[in-house]
């Protein structure tokens, strides 16, 4: 295990296909959430054809589709999920962070979203903001080792995406200046921010707060080795009974050109959504940006555009234009946190569903939903199924590519029946995440297996790379004993015959099928950053 001094490295890449969680684990429930103001397929995916067919394919009725995200939040803010508590150890910190991942794949997840710069602060050593209060419990103090670092490595270790969660202009949960480190940009630029509902933010619409922003956020993009960049649903503040937002003087300065004032936050945020997207991709195409809205954008009463719900509406009360940001491409993917059961008399998830559905349709952003693990046992929510329900439903919207679940504690702790149903009836097999259709990416060459034999442990398979770049991951598809090859290939879309996934480790890499049966025909596909797939490798019986 890593000493204090540098964050753990990782060991060679060795996936095994794993089961259903063993429900050991333990843990506080956390009380605060953040999110809600209320409390693959080698043809269809990337358009090449598997493999030499010898007739054509003819769909299955009954096939599942693999591609799908599927995501936990782990949220750091007040210490939520992780780590638990301020001043742990480096190997508490990191034992209690690798316990989330783990669960995430006996969870059937293939991704985390992990909060790693929640209040103007920073889980790396950022050149640009204090380390962050929540490590250690006190703001600027150096944990002793790169949280960003070790959270990237182990989760990649496990192949699972990472996502950076970033929220942009929330600089402390508490309104005095003074308790922030000596030189955090906010007491160097007070004119920067303003207070409003006891916590401080920064203001968005002055410039060099724009671009502040974006330069902190772009110091991890560049240094690490991320997979998506992922805001939540903060932009301007959740509004305060008897408050205003107090940005008169900045409206008067940089306002000019708008008569409204509402119409210039929009625009402000517009500008950080839009400019966030230019500079991400400049700097690393394959990674993907996307947003975590609140659930509802307007609602049909104030906008025939719309939908049918009778909630806060996200356009008016915080100045995010979320239908927007899809219309004009300037996220990846958008998570809408439609936390709301089916039914709700406001804000019915049967009816959120498909409005978004609406928004994504004919574009190339990615449709997530995020998921109230939080609510499960509160009213609304007392049938442990209603989880499992929501992905029944989105059965009927295809531009759903996934769901992602708030947050991680809940998944040991409030939603652990709840989420056993979700892995009983869709997550039993395991999914490969959506392609980025709008980022480049190239599949890569054709992998070969080079032997599969039994073991003790299962089907140990060694997996070779194909010539030229090396791929990201493989896929591991397996059939029971020996099917003609063009009946295999022909279902080599179907998620019940993907048994899992690993990291690619150099020119050879070890997959473990703890699962395997008596006789048994593998293939193999090779994947990108953008989850674009490969020809498959043809077969190899298991002897």
């Amino acid at each position: 295990m890593p000493d204090p001094g540098g964050p753990r490295r990782p060991t060679p890449r060795t996936a095994v296909a794993r089961g259903p969680l063993l429900r050991t684990l333990s843990g506080a429930v956390a009380a605060l959430v953040t999110g809600s103001l209320v409390a693959a397929a080698p043809a269809h995916a990337t358009g090449q054809q598997t493999g030499p067919a010898t007739r054509p394919c003819t769909p299955d009725a009954d096939a599942v589709d693999e591609r799908q995200m599927r995501a936990m939040w782990i949220s750091s803010v007040v210490n939520i999920d992780w780590p638990s508590d301020q001043g742990l150890s480096v190997q508490e910190q990191q034992d209690e962070l690798t316990a989330y991942y783990d669960q995430a794949v006996d969870l059937g997840l293939n991704a985390v979203f992990v909060q790693v710069r929640p209040t103007a602060d920073a889980f790396w050593p950022s050149p640009h903001e204090p380390w962050s209060e929540w490590l250690t419990g006190t703001q600027g103090a150096d944990p002793g080792y790169d949280p960003l670092e070790f959270a990237v490595a182990e989760a990649h270790e496990r192949n699972l995406e990472f996502h950076g969660w970033f929220n942009p202009y929330r600089v402390s949960m508490h309104d005095d200046l003074d308790r922030l480190v000596e030189d955090h940009p906010a007491r160097r630029n007070p004119d920067w921010v303003f207070a409003y509902g006891g916590r401080y933010y920064y203001d968005p619409g002055v410039p060099e707060v724009r671009a502040f922003v974006q330069d902190a956020i772009m110091d991890a993009v560049e240094n690490y080795d991320l997979d998506g960049v992922h805001f939540d649903d903060y932009f301007y503040p959740y509004p305060v009974a008897g408050q205003e937002v107090p940005d008169a003087d900045t409206f008067a300065e940089h306002g000019g050109g708008f008569d409204d004032i509402e119409d210039w936050r929009r625009d402000n945020v517009n500008a950080l959504i839009r400019e966030m997207d230019e500079r991400i991709h400049d700097a690393k195409p394959h990674v993907k940006f996307g947003v975590s809205p609140f659930g509802i954008w307007r609602n049909a009463s104030s906008d025939p555009a719309g939908s049918a719900t009778r909630g806060f509406e996200s356009y008016d009360g915080i100045y995010a234009d979320s239908r927007r940001w899809v219309r004009e491409g300037w996220v990846d993917y958008i998570n809408p946190q439609v936390y709301w059961e089916i039914g709700h008399p406001a804000a019915d998830y049967a009816a959120l569903v498909p409005w978004w559905s609406d928004v994504v349709a004919g574009t190339d952003v990615s449709l997530y939903i995020g998921q109230a693990a939080y609510k499960v046992g509160t009213a609304g929510w007392e049938d442990p199924a209603e989880l499992s329900d929501h992905l029944t439903f989105n059965q009927d919207h295809p531009e759903v590519d996934g769901d992602v679940y708030f947050s991680a504690v809940q998944l040991r702790t409030a939603a652990a029946e709840a989420m056993d149903i979700v892995y009983e009836r869709h997550y039993s097999r395991p999914a490969l995440v959506p392609v980025a259709e709008g980022r480049e990416g190239r599949a890569p060459r054709t992998p070969s297996i080079a032997s599969a034999r039994r073991t003790d442990a299962g089907a140990d398979l060694r997996i070779r790379a194909g010539s030229g770049t090396a791929p990201a991951y493989y896929a591991v598809y397996r059939f029971d004993g020996r099917p003609r090859p063009a009946e295999q290939r022909c279902a080599l879309d179907d998620a019940r015959h993907l048994v899992g996934t690993v990291r690619a480790d150099g020119r050879t890499t070890e997959f473990t099928d703890p699962g395997a049966p008596e006789s048994a025909t593998y293939y193999v596909t090779a994947l990108d950053r953008t989850h674009r797939e490969s020809r498959d490798s043809g077969p190899r019986h298991l002897r």
